[in-house]
Order: structure tokens, then sequence, then C-alpha cells
């Protein structure tokens, strides 16, 4: 709980500098600059990127893999709650923060930063931060994973990754972890047996 409260404050002391607060008015007046209407609107995102944080944690990291995995050798050593389950899950949580290290990295230099300098709009920020984590979740999902997905959505498959939706590889990804997690839960189990 105490990294999760240092991080909203981390994040909110990013967004803003000393001489800029945020600007939230509930009533139906105007607003007298732009700057309050994009502050206002870097704090609505901030709530919702912490809104979906655990969404994204599950579905764009490495997380899923780490805590099935774990979960798994756990059950393979016949201990039913030893280690418990806060215990795997902030295994899990450090191993992932550590395998994203270098993609979060990129996003923030690329995306975040230059966004927060003003130097480069909304939709670019999104599009630069987002890359790192799209080309770290095309590595690590399977082909027939993600052409299976083509073929849900009733598309041709791309030529190229830049072709490749986020949306499309988010949920294709999930399913090539789920399956590359039972397959090494898998042979950790066997040599329990």
């Amino acid at each position: 709980m105490k990294l999760f409260v240092a991080l909203i404050i981390m994040l909110s002391t990013a967004l803003y500098s000393a001489d800029t607060q945020p600007f939230i008015d509930l009533s139906f007046g105007s607003l007298e600059t732009p700057k309050q209407l994009t502050n206002t609107l870097n704090v609505a995102l901030l709530l919702a990127l912490l809104v979906f944080a655990p969404t994204l944690i599950l579905m764009a990291t490495s997380f899923t893999r780490f805590i099935i995995v774990f979960a798994l050798l756990r059950q393979s050593m016949g201990l039913q709650q030893t280690p418990p389950n806060q215990i795997l899950i902030s295994i899990s949580l450090i191993l992932t923060f550590y395998v994203m290290q270098p993609a979060a990295t990129m996003a923030y230099d690329n995306g975040i930063k230059p966004y927060m300098e003003e130097t480069i709009g909304y939709e670019d920020a999104f599009d630069k931060a987002t890359q790192p984590f799209k080309e770290f979740m095309l590595k690590n999902t399977r082909e027939s994973d993600l052409a299976l997905f083509y073929r849900i959505k009733g598309e041709k498959n791309p030529k190229t990754a830049e072709e490749i939706s986020l949306f499309t590889i988010m949920p294709a990804f999930v399913v090539s972890e789920l399956k590359t997690a039972f397959e090494i839960g898998f042979l950790i189990f066997l040599p329990f047996l």
C-alpha cells in the first residue's frame, strides 16, 4: 500500500510543478485559460490510469506468467498456503517491474517526458509511450495466437508489425502468456509427481 501511495505522489508531482496546481471545477462556468483545460484533462488522465493500472499490469506485462508459475510451483510442492498469496504476488510484481523496466523507461523518455514538456500532443505521446510495450508484447506473442484474434475479428493478417493494433495484440499476448505459463508450470510440476 505504501508503494502505491508513493507512486501516486511521484506521478502527481511529475505532472505538476510547484507553480502549476491542478484545476478541477465542477461548475458550469467556462474555463478562463486553455492551461486550465489542459490541467483538468491531465488530472482526468491520471485518475483513469490509476483505475486501469491493475488491468494494464495483467494485460500488458509478464505478471500473469510469473504468478501462474509460482502458484503451480507451490501446488506441485504440496504446499497449500505457504508462501501466502501476498508473497507470491509481491515477488511477481517485483520480477515484472524488473522485466518491464526497459520498456517503461523508453515509454517515459519518448512519450511522457516530451508531453510534460509540452513538445508533443496527446496522440503522439500515447503512440510513443505505448510503442515499447507493444514491441514487448509482440516479442512474447505466438503468431498463431495473434492470427486467431485476426480471424475472430474477420480481418486479414497484417504484413508488418506496425499494422497490428494495440487492442489486437493485448488479448493475443494474454493468451500466449497463459499458454507459456501453464507449459512452464507443467514442466516444473513433472519432477514432483
